[in-house]
């Protein structure tokens, strides 16, 4: 059984950091594509960040990029989304997936097992 366990998620002020952590089970985690998605409420799931199986490819969001920092740990079969500037517009509930195969993708359909997402709460 596929387990993606996120952790990390908490209240922080703007302008302060979080690390977000996913640990894998029940699958060979270093032959995954792995990405972070967002909700935010009342709105869509949204991508946030890929990397690939080895960590050779890694995508970001425009809203992101330069801020936040996806990386791979794979003897530990976990994910890591380091999360710097934070914005009140990063207010959401983070979740991690594991694609279908070794490569990433920014479309949320091609990710076949989801955790069950961690909460961020900027303050203003």
């Amino acid at each position: 059984q596929v387990q993606l366990v996120e952790s990390g998620g908490g209240l922080v002020q703007a302008g302060g950091s979080l690390r977000l952590s996913c640990a894998a089970s029940g699958l060979t985690f270093s032959s995954h594509g792995m990405g972070w998605f967002r909700q935010a409420p009342g709105k869509e799931r949204e991508f946030v960040t890929s990397i690939s199986w080895r960590g050779g490819n890694i995508a970001y969001a425009d809203s992101v990029k330069g801020r936040f920092t996806i990386s791979r740990d794979n003897a530990k079969n976990t994910v890591y989304l380091q999360m710097n500037s934070l914005k009140f517009e990063d207010t959401a509930v983070y979740s991690c997936a594991a694609a279908a195969g070794a490569y990433s993708s920014t479309y949320s359909f091609d990710y076949k097992y989801w955790g069950q997402g961690t909460q961020v709460t900027v303050s203003s």
